[in-house]
């Protein structure tokens, strides 16, 4: 048995709940498809491993689709400045520090399953959304205005406009063959919860070292969250040593101003890759986040970049069904596929260039990065403008990031 809606969103993480979320409450009819809802949330629970940098951008698309006051009421931390460096931070470094532009933070540190809860949680309030949760799915028939997701209960679900919001490894974005660009970095992020000798913490640091960066976002109260970047095979080595060693090697090779670490609560790795699909839209057919685009985690821009896909194409939608346009049309689709393609892969050649820049130890380069960065922090006009656009104050922005309702 089979039911039709106008759009079906495969994946309900964040970037797929914010697509629905943005468009509840209109007359389109809206399923999405999640394979498991999140473990709830427990405030004497530990912070997870995977938290996410959300811009102030991303802050007003959350808050402007009504999921703001569930990640606030349940567990996030607001920092104010971030300081970027390599060999001696008094010497040649970055500091951002958002009261230069008049704001008071610069973003907030959030564990991706808070935020998946509070969109979840505002989307089942929607009448036009069905949420089909827990769902296995078992095939993908792709066809323009009708494409078909066929469940492991015998159930069939039918979308005018299917979206693929399911990752990296798309089954989505495959049925439709769409093709990918990618490549795997000669890097490993290894992430570790921890308790810190500070109180709660208002900057986000990053050391550059040749072998990846060493980074810290604060968490709420005296809990931090580590990055370490690295080979794969030393990543692998530093996820399996025990307790004693890992704690030694953070002490060895983080910075003074970690501080003191008073205990490890856990510790994991994942693999660092680039990829671009070759198109974002055909006929019926939109991609958005991860299943459009993987960016290397440098500067923390993924999930940002994903949820600006989300307002965009819930913009390019919601105003192509006003006007009486065909919402899963080609013509319409390539409007949000030319807002966000070219915006995404500068972004992923930024991160490229840093991550090849840094990525070594030869003595010029190493000068120029240290000259690049003491003359950075002197440039003020430079300095808060490459700081408001990383926050999503400037530029070409959806309605939504600019904290305005569709």
């Amino acid at each position: 048995m089979e039911k039709r809606y106008d759009l079906l969103i495969v994946g309900g993480g964040m970037v797929g709940a914010t697509i629905a979320c943005a468009l509840g409450n209109t007359e389109l009819r809206i399923a999405v498809i999640e394979q498991r809802y999140p473990t709830a949330y427990d405030p004497l629970q530990e912070h997870d491993l995977r938290v996410s940098a959300l811009s102030v951008a991303s802050e007003n698309i959350l808050r402007s689709v009504g999921a703001w006051d569930g990640i606030i009421g349940r567990r996030a931390c607001p920092y104010q400045r971030m300081k970027v460096w390599e060999s001696d931070a008094d010497k040649a470094s970055t500091e951002f520090n958002s009261d230069h532009i008049g704001h008071d933070h610069l973003g907030y540190i959030v564990e991706n399953r808070v935020i998946q809860l509070a969109l979840l949680e505002q989307l089942k309030s929607f009448s036009n959304i069905d949420l089909i949760c827990p769902a296995n799915t078992q095939g993908i028939d792709y066809a323009p205005g009708s494409s078909v997701v066929r469940l492991d209960d015998g159930r069939e679900v039918v979308g005018k406009l299917l979206i693929a919001a399911d990752g990296g490894m798309s089954r989505v974005r495959s049925a439709a063959g769409i093709g990918v660009h990618s490549w795997d970095y000669e890097q490993h992020a290894l992430v570790a919860s921890v308790i810190t000798g500070y109180p709660q913490q208002d900057i986000t640091w990053q050391q550059f070292t040749p072998t990846g960066p060493l980074a810290f976002l604060p968490l709420s109260g005296n809990r931090a969250s580590l990055v370490w970047y690295n080979t794969p095979a030393e990543v692998k080595r530093l996820v399996e040593a025990d307790k004693a060693d890992f704690m030694a090697e953070l002490e060895n090779c983080f910075p003074d101003c970690l501080g003191k670490i008073d205990k490890l609560l856990q510790r994991g790795s994942f693999p660092l890759r680039r990829q671009h699909a070759q198109q974002y839209v055909k006929e019926g057919l939109a991609l958005a986040g991860d299943a459009a685009h993987m960016i290397h985690p440098l500067a923390g821009q993924g999930v940002n970049i994903g949820l600006l896909d989300a307002a965009t194409l819930a913009e390019v939608v919601i105003n192509g069904h006003r006007r009486g346009d065909d919402i899963s049309s080609l013509s319409l689709l390539r409007g949000y596929e030319k807002q966000r393609r070219q915006h995404n892969l500068i972004m992923m050649q930024v991160m490229d260039g840093f991550y090849r820049m840094f990525s070594n130890d030869l003595l010029p380069l190493k000068l120029l990065r240290n000259i690049g960065l003491g003359a950075a922090e002197r440039f003020l006009p430079a300095k808060n403008s490459v700081m408001r656009f990383a926050m999503g104050l400037e530029g070409d922005l959806p309605a939504l990031a600019r904290g305005e309702k569709l």
